[in-house]
């Protein structure tokens, strides 16, 4: 067997190529297969990977003895079906956000990989940044006591439309909100990780397409925690660049964290963390800069650790199930036009 764990890579897009390349460049893992729908991506992985076999049907990675954990990395609408097919096969599981597109599927999910005893770790990468992970360790040092409320904010430019516009498709994105609002949801359970899971989330939204109002150019969302400690979520596609800033106040101050560049894979942004109260404010350094694709390679090598000794991913199906949880409760308030309880939308048929 090798001595590295090996990966099956499903989905050859523009994210799944920067997936196999942190796969081939990580130090305990191995790209062994890739599977892509076109042709022409078929031959550009055959290109930069030559020696790694390149299908044209995720099914036949999962048939191999030689694969160790299946990276999904297609459109949102295939999530579900393939990870379970790759856990159903025995496989461990890296599975891009969102994890599904329903509550159900992700209870499925989470089950699934609990009785087969196999891992489930889902793409949130943003919790290996120095930047936003930072803000983390702070609020675990106690540097603004309690946490009450997060602020994560985005603006950006327009999604791209992905692989035959997928993006762009409501039946195969699931929602816009899945998208991208997704992390920030993320961030906010583990930055207020000590109050617990949210009861109550209210949203509102619009397009700037009168004929696609389901595709959320401006989003912003309110989750509510039982102890009074609250997060707010809100984007803007409407916008340039890609900035996005992070407030996070205690009982005894208040950390801001900010990461700004043209692109989220740009490899030279400006981003910094302070924190204080009033005029008493300190600066955090850093001796490894924040970017999304350093993030997803030390996901990749996380992932393969956890593999290689048994622990836990950075991201959990568990905390994946909340994030989406999240993303379709808030789809839930706007279609409602009003608050909605947690409680009420799982207890829902």
């Amino acid at each position: 067997m090798s001595d590295r764990v090996r990966f099956g890579l499903l989905g050859f897009g523009l994210f799944g190529a920067h997936h196999a390349r942190a796969i081939q460049n990580a130090p305990h893992a191995e790209l062994v297969a890739v599977t892509a729908n076109s042709e022409a991506s078929r031959n550009a992985a055959r290109e930069e990977f030559p020696g790694v076999d390149v299908l044209d049907n995720y099914r036949q990675v999962l048939e191999r003895d030689d694969v160790d954990v299946v990276d999904v990395v297609l459109p949102n609408l295939l999530h579900y079906e393939a990870a379970m097919a790759a856990l159903s096969a025995g496989k461990h599981v890296l599975l891009e956000k969102p994890m599904a597109l329903t509550w159900s599927q992700c209870d499925d999910l989470v089950r699934t990989a609990r009785d087969a005893n196999l891992t489930l770790a889902i793409g949130h990468e943003l919790r290996l940044s120095s930047l936003w992970g930072g803000v983390k360790q702070l609020i675990m040092d106690g540097a603004i006591g309690r946490v009450q409320h997060v602020l994560v904010e985005l603006s950006r430019f327009p999604y791209r439309p992905g692989s035959g516009g997928w993006r762009y498709d409501i039946s195969r994105v699931g929602s816009w909100i899945l998208e991208e609002p997704i992390h920030f949801f993320d961030l906010a359970q583990w930055y207020l990780e000590q109050s617990g899971d949210p009861v109550s989330v209210y949203a509102r939204a619009n397009s700037r397409d009168p004929e696609h109002p389901e595709l959320r150019d401006n989003f912003s969302s309110i989750v509510n925690y039982a102890d009074g400690a609250y997060a707010v979520i809100s984007q803007t596609l409407a916008a340039f660049g890609h900035h996005q800033s992070a407030k996070i106040t205690g009982e005894k101050g208040c950390i801001w964290a900010s990461w700004s560049a043209s692109d989220a894979r740009s490899d030279r942004p400006v981003f910094w963390l302070r924190w204080g109260l009033g005029d008493q404010v300190q600066e955090m350094t850093f001796d490894k800069p924040a970017g999304e694709l350093l993030e997803l390679a030390d996901e990749i090598e996380a992932i393969a650790n956890c593999i290689t000794d048994g622990g836990q991913p950075p991201c959990t199906a568990e905390d994946g199930r909340w994030s989406t949880r999240l993303c379709l409760a808030s789809e839930a308030s706007i279609e409602r036009d009003g608050p909605v309880r947690i409680a009420d939308l799982l207890e829902a048929p």
